[in-house]
């Protein structure tokens, strides 16, 4: 089995595409299900962020395994998929594994280093886990990934080469609007990436921090949290007018601030003197929150997430890239070759628990033969035998994991099964009960 991704982000498919391709919770949740049902997968995990969608499996046939996740994320996204095929790219083993790891430390980011990644990563790996579509070889891979990228935090300057999407965002805003300190800002939704911008723009000293929720006790928390107000959700378009700077993330699948809206908010700033600069607007939600037409209205700056692909698309690459680079490298030689040495340590305990087999029936044989021999002899005869059996299996045992670790390993699987002549359903039992989704629905 091998793991195989098939996905498409912000440097394969434009926006608007991401946008109508984003899926909702239940969406990813029945994505998984389907996955799991298909023939070619027996494991699989989904991470979907803002700017990405991308499916895991493990596969035993690889077209199958892309014609069927590719179908999979068509259905389940909405997009057709013909119009969807163009803009899908697949990894397949090692890529795969390189894929995953690079964007767990920001390398595949639309921030080059962001951290918010992490996270992310960790949802996707508890989701699967919670549907029990995670099994050995995704909840290694993804674990793994998970401490690539903290190393790669750590270890290196990679922060410097990026910043988070909200930051990075919020920088983009002020080099037109100016400082951030004094900003009166509204904060429409309450989940993390709100969250982390109401966070920010709390530390950056502004005069009033507003937010709004569809479930008003979360809103309630995080205002109280940051020492800002909560306003219900139904007022958005009132509290508007009075803003200068707007942050909205939600999960909404339609438009948030439509353009009326947010041409009836600039209209009564202009009247009331509210303020001179222009309403500044950043959309971080995908699907967008931000009526896109915001774009071309007088007396308003929005940034979407669009804009934000465009600006960093320039953006320096940091030194640091490098040795991050480096270290994704060799995590995943490293990662491959735990791999292939764990295909073959069912075979190795099968091997040995036929061998232990072989020395009990050979035992149990030599007591009918000598019934009355001195149970000292006995014990010191059982010894012999078994420490002459360990003896000999040691050392071909230990050298064909370590051949198991290379590249092209796993025929030493094969033929250690066929020279002992060894039962597969044994080795496939040791497999099983190894298993972490062993005896889950």
């Amino acid at each position: 089995m091998s793991v195989l991704v098939v996905g498409l982000s912000h440097r394969s498919a434009p926006v608007s595409l991401l946008e109508r391709a984003a899926l909702t919770d239940e969406a990813k949740a029945k994505l998984l299900q389907d996955a799991l049902a298909a023939e070619p997968a027996t494991e699989a995990a989904v991470l979907a962020t803002c700017n990405r969608i991308e499916l895991y499996a493990d596969v035993d046939k690889f077209h199958a395994g892309v014609a069927e996740l590719s179908m999979l994320l068509s259905l389940h996204s909405g997009v057709g998929l013909e119009e969807l095929t163009p803009y899908l790219y697949v990894h397949y083993e090692d890529r795969a594994v390189h894929h995953l790891f690079s964007v767990a430390c920001g390398l595949d980011s639309m921030v080059v280093g962001e951290g918010q990644i992490l996270g992310q990563i960790k949802d996707a790996l508890a989701l699967g886990q919670e549907l029990h579509t995670a099994g050995r070889l995704l909840n290694d891979l993804f674990q793994q990934a998970l401490r690539v990228g903290k190393r790669a935090h750590s270890e290196t300057g990679i922060d410097r080469a990026g910043q988070s999407l909200v930051t990075f965002g919020l920088d983009q805003l002020a080099a037109t609007t100016g400082p951030l300190a004094g900003k009166r800002v509204l904060v429409v939704g309450a989940g993390s990436m709100s969250s982390l911008a109401a966070a920010t723009l709390a530390r950056a000293g502004v005069t009033e921090l507003v937010i709004a929720n569809r479930t008003a006790d979360r809103a309630e928390r995080l205002a109280a949290q940051l020492g800002g107000r909560a306003a219900d959700f139904d007022a958005v378009a009132g509290e508007l007018a009075s803003a200068d700077l707007v942050v909205s993330c939600t999960g909404a699948t339609g438009l948030v601030l439509d353009h009326t809206t947010v041409a009836a908010a600039v209209a009564t700033r202009t009247a009331t003197g509210a303020g001179t600069a222009p309403l500044a607007l950043l959309d971080l939600a995908m699907p967008r929150d931000v009526d896109a037409a915001v774009h071309g209205l007088e007396g308003a700056h929005l940034v979407d997430i669009e804009s934000l692909a465009e600006a960093s698309a320039d953006a320096p690459m940091a030194a640091d890239v490098d040795e991050v680079r480096k270290i994704v490298a060799a995590e995943v030689g490293a990662f491959g070759a735990a791999q292939r040495a764990a295909r073959i340590t069912p075979t190795v305990v099968a091997l040995r628990a036929m061998a232990a087999d072989v020395v009990t029936g050979e035992l149990t044989r030599l007591d009918g033969r000598l019934p009355d021999l001195d149970e000292k002899l006995r014990s010191e005869i059982t010894q012999t035998v078994r420490r002459v059996v360990d003896k000999l299996l040691h050392a071909p045992t230990v050298r064909v994991k370590q051949l198991a670790g290379e590249p092209g390993g796993a025929g030493y699987a094969d033929a250690l099964r066929e020279l002992f002549d060894l039962d597969p359903q044994a080795v496939a039992a040791v497999s099983r009960a190894d298993d972490p989704n062993r005896g889950r629905p």
